[in-house]
């Protein structure tokens, strides 16, 4: 089944914001709430290797990125970042504590990664920065040269 245009668009945009405002939570927590040292040492305790710049990493990633979800800005570049954030995620923290994320497991960082890899496929949508600017260079190729 096809869903008509603004629909489709509309699912985009709720699904972009969603996973935008989590991951901006997720690397506001570790860059304010824990705090760099924070999660650094816990970095450090879980073998993450360059603990205090992975933390620094992560959390700028994770920042950043979520702003750009929200904004639709650089979606599959950004959503390439993300994945890669998940993939640390699951390999350093949760491959071992099974699915369910009460007990530490992996399905937050699973639906995480999947819903990003989703929006890498189908791109930011209408409704984002990456389609106002890919619009306007259709425009400005359209126009006549001058001389």
């Amino acid at each position: 089944m096809n869903l008509p245009a603004p629909a489709r668009d509309l699912a985009v945009l709720l699904a972009r914001v969603a996973l935008g405002a989590i991951f901006l939570a997720h690397g506001w927590q570790k860059l304010v709430t824990n705090g760099i040292d924070g999660t650094a040492a816990f970095f450090e305790q879980v073998g993450v290797p360059a603990a205090a710049a992975a933390a620094w990493l992560v959390a700028l990633v994770e920042v950043v990125g979520g702003a750009a979800l929200v904004l639709g800005v650089a979606v599959p570049v950004v959503g390439a970042l993300l994945v890669v954030d998940m993939i640390g995620a699951f390999a350093f923290v949760h491959a071992g504590a099974g699915i369910f994320v009460d007990q530490g497991g992996y399905e937050l960082v699973l639906a995480l990664a999947a819903g990003v890899v989703l929006l890498v496929a189908a791109g930011a949508g209408r409704w984002s920065v990456d389609h106002a600017i890919a619009r306007r260079r259709r425009a400005v190729a359209a126009e006549p040269a001058t001389v």
